[in-house]
């Protein structure tokens, strides 16, 4: 059995454009699921069954939770919705430590709410870059991006061509140390060709940034945590 006690609390939740019903359906459909959750890689809907299907326990109102004593909740109206993950506990020292399933929360429900609010048309195929570098130099990436905060590791833009990136670090993003960065790219009815360039020319700006660079998208194994 999971011990709780020694778990980290977290309390997520982003509002989207969308009524209560299509949130819930958006969380709780594998399809609708691979256009916002997580990045591509080989093994993602494997992934989205094994957590959304055979491991979550779903219970009225929309609410779905985990052994862990995690949960995903929709709550709302016809109109607007919000989306929470939570796990509940008490506050373990270190309150403001790193947790890869908080923050993976953070990251995931803000490409839910691009999803959402912003309606873009096509498959979701992602570019997922991973290495050792500053925050200032992940954020670089996207020149003039107005980037938007959430809470210290997290931080989430749009690039010029209009296509959410989301960058989360081990470390808060103003801290100087180089630490694990995650870049994730969303992008939205392109065709080969077209995804093929763009991830090319991510390539070429991530490589000089970070220390064991890599690039992953759905041709690709998982990257090393």
């Amino acid at each position: 059995m999971t011990d709780q006690r020694r778990l980290k609390p977290y309390d997520v939740e982003v509002d989207v454009l969308a009524g209560r019903d299509e949130a819930w359906e958006s969380v709780t459909q594998p399809a609708v699921l691979r256009q916002w959750f997580g990045w591509d890689y080989d093994g993602l809907d494997a992934e989205i069954r094994q957590i959304f299907v055979d491991q979550a326990t779903l219970s009225a109102p929309e609410r779905m939770g985990w052994a862990d004593g995690s949960y995903l909740e929709v709550t709302g109206d016809d109109d607007r919705a919000r989306v929470r993950a939570a796990r509940e506990g008490a506050p373990p020292a270190g309150p403001d430590r790193f947790d890869a399933i908080e923050d993976g929360w953070r990251a995931f429900l803000i490409q839910l709410r691009f999803l959402l609010d912003q309606r873009p048309q096509g498959r979701r195929r992602t570019i997922y870059l991973t290495g050792e570098t500053t925050g200032r130099q992940a954020l670089g990436l996207v020149e003039k991006g107005g980037w938007e905060r959430v809470a210290s590791r997290v931080a989430w833009t749009m690039d010029p061509d209009g296509f959410l990136v989301v960058a989360a670090g081990r470390i808060p993003l103003d801290e100087r140390a180089a630490a694990r960065m995650e870049v994730t790219v969303s992008t939205y009815g392109l065709d080969e060709a077209a995804f093929k360039g763009l991830r090319e020319d991510w390539t070429r700006r991530w490589a000089p940034l970070a220390d064991q660079a890599e690039v992953t998208t759905a041709a690709d194994p998982a990257p090393g945590g």
